[in-house]
């Protein structure tokens, strides 16, 4: 059968902690549970007009026809794995992501960006809760949208712009909504960056920026030392984050403070300081990365 493309909502239910449950269970018990638990997810899903696309270890990958649908089943199926134990009698807890969006179902897999943002959304969701988009949740009934509460835009891994995330509420005890306190709201936040003449601003509507030797990069090092692909800085909600790739290193000096080296590492920007690629400032101050992040 050829590929076919039509809006679904993709799913991911993914049971938290589940390496500790090998830990605390073994081998054996620990599957078990893991596997009554994918039940509990899969009979939800395929009595609720949804379709399990594909277990993948202790995660189920499931599209629906909706938004509402879907949402009716995620709530049914935090219920219910809330109230199973293991024979420890440890609460077994659950996380799920979902977005709607086009999606091409082929060989019975499924693909498309709303795909991408549901895992990392079931990746930024708790145990015990359920994170789909604001665009999505704009989807809902006018009673489902009562059981959202916003959690703020966050920065998602392949996404230029930040995604508004709402948590869909599925316990239904009055005293249990009460007690939820509202998220704080998250400042904007940027960076200045300046490498050579060249001056840079990341942000909200740019939020990822790539260092290195190759002409691929966003900003392309001059020095020898530095790798080809050698590091990026990208924003993480409030914060900008310098991840190294390197062979050789990032030294990294905020104002103020002795310089430091990366190797493979990440470190938060903040205030002002400078990067070098490959090498210490002090041993070839030709080129470097001056930073100052923006308040």
């Amino acid at each position: 059968m050829p590929p076919t493309s039509r809006n679904l909502v993709v799913m991911f239910a993914d049971i938290a902690a589940s390496t500790r449950l090998y830990d605390t269970l073994g081998n054996a018990e620990a599957q078990a549970t893991i596997d009554r638990v994918i039940g509990i997810v899969r009979r939800i899903c395929e009595s609720g007009n949804g379709r399990v696309v594909k277990t993948i270890g202790d995660e189920v990958m499931a599209s629906f026809p909706d938004a509402e649908t879907a949402a009716l089943a995620a709530i049914e199926i935090e219920q219910n794995v809330s109230r199973q134990r293991t024979s420890r009698g440890t609460p077994i807890a659950i996380h799920i992501g979902m977005e709607s969006g086009p999606a091409i179902e082929d060989d019975g897999d499924v693909f498309g960006d709303c795909v991408n943002v549901a895992a990392r959304l079931t990746d930024l969701a708790k145990g015990g809760q359920i994170f789909t988009s604001v665009r999505t949740a704009s989807e809902l009934s006018p009673a489902m949208k009562k059981r959202t509460r916003d959690q703020d835009a966050h920065t998602l891994r392949g996404k230029e712009e930040d995604v508004g995330v709402v948590e869909l509420i599925w316990q239904d005890s009055e005293d249990e909504m009460t007690m939820m306190s509202p998220r704080q709201v998250i400042a904007a936040a940027s960076v200045k960056l300046t490498h050579g003449a060249r001056d840079i601003v990341l942000g909200a509507t740019h939020s990822v920026l790539t260092l290195g030797r190759d002409q691929q990069n966003d900003v392309m090092i001059a020095d020898r030392k530095a790798s080809r692909l050698h590091a990026r800085i990208e924003r993480r909600r409030d914060k900008f984050v310098l991840v190294d790739h390197s062979s050789n290193g990032t030294y990294v000096t905020v104002e103020g403070e002795s310089e430091l080296a990366l190797r493979r590492e990440e470190l938060v920007l903040r205030g002002r300081g400078r990067v070098s690629f490959g090498h210490a400032f002090q041993d070839d101050p030709t080129e470097f990365l001056a930073f100052s992040c923006i308040d």
